[in-house]
């Protein structure tokens, strides 16, 4: 469980707060959460997220239950340096689409006495560890992990499996492209998808065999 912190003023350094997980899981609701509590707390904010999302809003952070809460959209991580000077809270959304580098601004805003609130997915659509959320987990003084409901078993999900056939590691979407799904089920239905490409190869080699012997 995440306790919020109070702010001492004594104190010279703040600290960072990941949450993370799959897509579906709440963790841009969580943000905005946190984020909404420390405004009401007339505490100064700033919000941050990668220029690619442009999904619902261009300047603004958006949950998929539609929550929102307005932002800045940055091409790359130093620029939150930049913009973050004087707040007492830094948001950063989709944390994992930002280059390295959003590690080090991260800890040099918390090294200055800023909250850090960082979301972002913290694996990708294969599995495996999601850019640069890792190494911010292992350097916050809080980690959350939140997770969505599968589709398939009901129970916790914290796969994001993608639907389409689309390759590329970012690409950016929501229930028409992605689902969540728990271990069990993300298993199953990569196994399922490696059967197909095998069943594909198989009827190819038989084609091509086909047309050497014509």
């Amino acid at each position: 469980m995440f306790l919020e912190n109070t702010v001492n003023h004594k104190e010279q350094f703040g600290w960072i707060e990941v949450i993370c997980g799959s897509m579906f899981s709440g963790k841009t609701e969580e943000l905005i959460r946190r984020l909404k509590r420390a405004k009401f707390a007339q505490q100064k904010v700033e919000i941050f997220k990668p220029q690619v999302d442009t999904r619902y809003q261009e300047e603004m952070v958006v949950s998929h239950d539609a929550n929102e809460i307005r932002s800045t959209p940055v091409p790359a991580a130093a620029n939150i340096r930049l913009l973050a000077d004087d707040c007492q809270v830094v948001g950063i959304d989709e944390a994992q689409f930002f280059d390295d580098e959003i590690v080090t601004v991260c800890n040099d805003l918390a090294n200055k006495g800023i909250r850090v609130v960082v979301a972002g997915l913290d694996m990708d659509f294969k599995g495996n560890p999601f850019g640069p959320m890792p190494a911010l987990m292992a350097t916050a003084e809080y980690v959350t992990k939140v997770h969505a409901i599968c589709t398939t078993t009901g129970n916790l999900a914290h796969y994001s499996f993608r639907k389409s056939d689309d390759d590329q590691l970012v690409l950016l979407g929501e229930v028409e492209e992605y689902e969540p799904l728990s271990r069990a089920a993300y298993y199953k239905a990569m196994l399922k998808e490696k059967v197909g490409q095998m069943d594909v190869d198989v009827e190819e080699l038989s084609q091509q065999k086909k047309n050497t012997n014509a």
